[in-house]
C-alpha cells in the first residue's frame, strides 16, 4: 500500500493558519522573518528530519511543500538537509487556498489511484517515532475489516511527548492526546479522492472511524515560539529535563540525539 507524508514548510498559503494576515504579503513577511525561519530550520533539522530518515520502513513518499517565494538561502538550505533521502520531494507551489492545494498535492502524488491508500501530516518541528510507517501498515493489516466497509479511516497514535528544545537540551513530558494531528494517519480507499486534508484532524471522528493506539508514545511535538496553535504557544503543561532513560528512548524511538540538540541550538 502507497504511504504518504506531507509537510508544510513555511508555505504562504490563503488560510490554513491559525494566525492570521490580511494579505500574502503580510504572511510572507511573518513566514520569512529570519529568527522564524533559522527557529524553523533547527527544529527541523533536530526533529522532524531525524524520525523521517531513520523509518525502519522505507518504503514511502514524504512531499515538502514549500512556496515559489521562499528565499534562495532558505531553499538552498532544505535541499541540502534532504539530500540523499529518495522519499522526499520538495514540491513549490504559488500561494493558493492552504486545503485546495495540499488535495491536489496527494492525490497527484497517488501512483495508482484506483488503490487504496494511507496519508499523514507531519509538521516541520514534530517527530514521529522511527517505526511509524512500520506500524501503519500493521495498522492497515489488522483495521481490514473497517476499511472494506468504510472510504475512509483514520488512525490516531495518542500517546506522545510534548517538549521544548534548546541550547540546555530537551524538556518533555509524556502525555495521552487523541486526535492531535501529529502520529496520525488516514486511509483513502481506491478510487476516493478524499485526502487527510479535508478533515481537521480534532473533529475527524465526527465523519469516519477512528483506529486508536495508545501503547506506545509515538510522537513529540515541540513548544516554541512561533507555534501556529495559540494552546500550543502558551501552553503551561510542565515539562522536565529528560532522564537518562528518557534520553535513551528520544534516541531509540524518534532518532532525537539531545547532543546534537544542544549543538544546533547553541548556534548563533
Amino acid at each position: 500500500m502507497q504511504i504518504l507524508g506531507l509537510c508544510r514548510f513555511s508555505y504562504p498559503a490563503h488560510g490554513g493558519f491559525q494566525i492570521e494576515h490580511e494579505t500574502i504579503e503580510d504572511r510572507r513577511s511573518y513566514l520569512y522573518q529570519p529568527d522564524r525561519l533559522e527557529e524553523r530550520f533547527r527544529l527541523f533539522e533536530t526533529t522532524s528530519l531525524p524520525c523521517i530518515k531513520e523509518q525502519t520502513d522505507d518504503d514511502f513518499q514524504f512531499l515538502i511543500v514549500i512556496g515559489t517565494c521562499l528565499p534562495n538561502p532558505a531553499r538552498e538550505r532544505l535541499y541540502d538537509l534532504t539530500a540523499g533521502m529518495p522519499q522526499v520531494q520538495i514540491i513549490a507551489r504559488e500561494p493558493k487556498r492552504h486545503r485546495r492545494v495540499m488535495k491536489e498535492i496527494l492525490n497527484s502524488a497517488r501512483t495508482k489511484p484506483d488503490a487504496p491508500c494511507i496519508q499523514f501530516r507531519h509538521d516541520d518541528d514534530d517527530a514521529v517515532s522511527v517505526d511509524f510507517v512500520e506500524r501503519l501498515r500493521i495498522a492497515a493489516d489488522e483495521g481490514q475489516g473497517l476499511m472494506r466497509n468504510h472510504r475512509t479511516v483514520a488512525i490516531d497514535y495518542n500517546q506522545g511527548f510534548l517538549a521544548r528544545f534548546g541550547a540546555d537540551g530537551i524538556k518533555a513530558a509524556q502525555v495521552y492526546q487523541p486526535l492531535l494531528g501529529v502520529g496520525f494517519a488516514m486511509y483513502s480507499a481506491g478510487g476516493s479522492d478524499l485526502t487527510i486534508m479535508n478533515f481537521a484532524h480534532h473533529r475527524i471522528g465526527n465523519f469516519m472511524p477512528v483506529i486508536s493506539y495508545p501503547d506506545a508514545p509515538m510522537w513529540v511535538r515541540t513548544l516554541n515560539q512561533f507555534n501556529d496553535s495559540p494552546h500550543a504557544r502558551n501552553s503551561k503543561t510542565e515539562l522536565s529535563p529528560l532522564t537518562s532513560e528518557q534520553e535513551g528512548e528520544f534516541i531509540a524511538r524518534f532518532a532525537i540525539d539531545q547532543d546534537a540538540v544542544r549543538r544546533i541550538h547553541s548556534t548563533d
